[in-house]
């Protein structure tokens, strides 16, 4: 179970970095002002960075590794635990993974200079928010 549950949270990540490579600049297109919003625009760099820095050193994804290690080499899969894995593991070489987490955080990096993330002032500081 806890392993099914590592799997779930690893599909939720992925989306929300494909989420967010979409959505901020069809956001920025649209004029959607929570598309630059600080804090998610950080986690997701941060997301991304992490992908891309293991793959860089050729290592697999930590949440691969502890669903791995959760789940034992005898373990039968359930149905949508294999449609889950379906989704996310792909029969390619590492060094595709690699390079196309690379590029994505590339990309990511040029959506944070094209659609600047706006820093919030905390209240009681700097100019009144209306």
């Amino acid at each position: 179970m806890a392993a099914i549950i590592v799997l779930a949270l690893h599909l939720a990540i992925i989306a929300f970095n494909l989420a967010g490579c979409v959505l901020i600049p069809m956001g920025a297109w649209r004029g959607w002002r929570w598309v630059r919003g600080f804090g998610w625009r950080l986690a997701h760099l941060l997301s991304l960075a992490v992908v891309a820095v293991q793959a860089m050193l050729g290592r697999a994804c930590f949440l691969t590794i502890w669903q791995d290690e959760l789940s034992g080499t005898t373990h039968v899969q359930p149905l949508i635990e294999q449609w889950m894995n379906g989704l996310i593991y792909w029969p390619l070489p590492l060094w595709v993974f690699a390079a196309a987490y690379v590029a994505v955080f590339v990309y990511v990096i040029a959506l944070w200079l094209w659609v600047r993330p706006r820093i919030q002032p905390r209240a009681g500081k700097g100019k009144p928010t209306r």
